[in-house]
């Protein structure tokens, strides 16, 4: 009788183990936050469940990884995780393990990093019973007139593109970041026996 790959007892310590090392990268950064040193590494573990093994590793990874967080720091930091460092780590393994080019993974990584971004300020206003937003359009406004007046320019820039400029730094940040991610990955991950697709030329050229 064949034994099914679901029962497999080292794939449930995998899990367990990626999963634990996923909350403690978390709780280190909280205390200790080292930029995007740490944050980059977030998404990876569950990611590799999935090369080494299947989807269901890596949702089991995030959804463990999820409940440690929520004994350790309470629900408003496991929610935090999932969305979007969780969720881009399932999709990322998704796309990984079916050889998906960077320019597809990247590009779907960064829009769920943007909606998780998104999530991320309508949490934490309903957190703070504040519009969290608004302080960001504030703080975004005063460098908008800081630059325009460095040129020159005594104009006071529209709300709608205060918006647009807002929007796009939090997609561009997020692609920055994923990149980061990607190179890691592609990095780390073929050291450990699971690699991921090539990066284009440049980047090659460039970590060469």
């Amino acid at each position: 009788m064949t034994k099914s790959p679901h029962t497999d007892p080292r794939e449930m310590v995998e899990t367990a183990f990626l999963a634990s090392t996923t909350a403690m990268l978390f709780l280190i950064n909280f205390y200790f936050p080292l930029g995007p040193l740490l944050r980059m590494l977030f998404p990876l573990p569950t990611a590799l469940a999935y090369l080494r093994w299947n989807g269901r590793a890596a949702w089991m990874a995030m959804i463990v990884t999820a409940l440690l967080l929520a004994i350790l720091m309470g629900p408003t930091r496991s929610i935090q995780y999932m969305i979007p460092n969780g969720i881009v780590g399932v999709t990322l393994g998704y796309l990984w393990k079916r050889d998906f080019p960077w320019s597809g993974s990247l590009s779907i990584a960064t829009i769920i990093g943007s909606f998780g971004s998104f999530f991320q300020f309508a949490f934490l206003s309903l957190l703070l019973g504040e519009n969290v937003w608004n302080y960001s359009i504030v703080q975004i406004t005063g460098f908008l007139n800081w630059g325009m007046q460095l040129f020159g320019s005594l104009e006071q820039p529209d709300f709608a593109t205060i918006q647009l400029f807002a929007i796009g730094a939090i997609i561009f940040s997020n692609f920055g970041y994923q990149l980061l991610v990607h190179t890691v990955a592609w990095i780390v991950l073929n050291r450990l026996g699971n690699p991921i697709p090539d990066p284009p030329k440049w980047i090659e050229s460039l970590l060469a």
